[in-house]
């Protein structure tokens, strides 16, 4: 081996294994819950993230023909979308791909391409604008993926997808705003073989911590369930079944569990506040604020509701009292003129379009047909 064909192949093999644990990683995502959304967006970015690998070898980019490389350079400068939609799809468990998504990632893609084909030099107003909106794409989406985990982070109860969370975000978005500025700086924006061959190292120091991170975590702790049954029922304080265990085996672990006292106070605290308080009527509820109120650290209350109620996120456990509160109102005849809007203020929501849309997802029915099915049952 000559000293000029070692760094040639360090870059090969820190990227043959980026490549390979990338694979993996699509692999695993794919195979626990391929229904889900959140499975298909972290699939794909896995798989966008291989075409950027590959597609950034400096030998590659410098001798292969412009429009071969053209779509590839699309994919890669698609990527930044789909990070940002991989980190909304990794942290919201009610995270659904909508069309404008996907447009989203073509319109990146199409524009990526025409400006990689073309030379990055189309001289037209055209040209210029596709440029600089390329060039926006890495900025714009590593903000938007920080706001994203940054919206959700304190509702989050799942532990180690919160400590996941931190790295993934930190991680990823300072990456991407320090390869466009590389890139930027860098003629035609094509990496050195030096730079090239960091960038590969990085990148593979973050896939491994990611990789580590989400193999350690069990489905049930990545992703929501996808089996159809009914939703964790907030009342139940005391020894409810877990959502991470199928129901034979969470009765069972129940039945022989030695009661912790601890754990029984604070249920019995709990239940008080939210039962007989109505606490979550009020606006802003936070798990900090509602630990505060119990007189324990956040973290014992984010893993009671977790672990013993089965709650991944704890705007869900907050509106389960709520929808419930709205439904027995719903189904009173007394209430019966009473405004749905009423209702939903009355019961902690905020506005009547998160209360029509929890609803719905809670009971198939939009608030009005609910009541009407149980005013004709009446």
């Amino acid at each position: 081996m000559t000293d000029a064909s070692a760094p040639i192949l360090l870059d090969a093999a820190l990227r043959g294994i980026v490549v390979a644990l990338l694979l993996l990683l699509a692999a695993v995502i794919a195979r626990d819950r391929p229904r889900l959304a959140q499975s298909r967006v972290g699939t794909l970015f896995a798989l966008g993230l291989v075409v950027q690998v590959i597609a950034s070898t400096p030998a590659f980019e410098a001798t292969a023909p412009r429009l071969w490389q053209a779509p590839l350079v699309g994919v890669s400068v698609g990527n930044g979308v789909l990070f940002w939609l991989f980190v909304l799809a990794l942290f919201d468990d009610d995270f659904v791909l909508r069309r404008w998504h996907v447009a989203a990632w073509l319109a990146v893609f199409a524009v990526s391409t025409f400006n990689c084909a073309t030379g990055w030099r189309d001289p037209s107003a055209f040209g210029r604008i596709a440029v600089g909106l390329q060039r926006s794409v890495p900025l714009v989406t590593a903000v938007l993926a920080a706001t994203a985990a940054a919206s959700t982070w304190r509702a989050d109860l799942v532990e180690k997808r919160r400590r996941l969370r931190m790295f993934i975000v930190v991680a990823g978005s300072l990456y991407t705003v320090a390869m466009f500025a590389v890139r930027v700086a860098s003629p035609q924006g094509r990496l050195s073989p030096a730079s090239a061959t960091l960038d590969a190292a990085v990148l593979l120091a973050m896939v491994a911590v990611v990789a580590y991170g989400m193999l350690r975590l069990a489905p049930s702790e990545l992703f929501p369930r996808t089996v159809v049954g009914p939703a964790p029922d907030a009342s139940r304080a005391v020894a409810p079944v877990p959502l991470n265990e199928p129901p034979a085996a969470a009765d069972a672990a129940t039945a022989t569990a030695p009661a912790d006292p601890a754990e029984e106070r604070l249920a019995a605290a709990l239940q008080r506040l939210m039962r007989d308080e109505h606490v979550y009527r009020g606006e802003g509820l936070t798990v900090a604020g509602l630990a505060a109120r119990l007189g324990v650290p956040e973290y014992r209350l984010r893993r009671h509701v977790n672990q013993r109620l089965g709650f991944r996120n704890f705007n869900a456990y907050v509106n389960a009292f709520r929808l419930e509160e709205a439904r027995s109102w719903l189904a009173d005849p007394a209430r019966r003129e009473l405004p749905v809007l009423t209702i939903a203020l009355e019961a902690g929501f905020q506005s009547i379009g998160p209360f029509n849309r929890a609803f719905k997802a809670a009971t198939g029915l939009t608030p009005t047909e609910f009541r009407r099915e149980n005013s004709a049952d009446s």
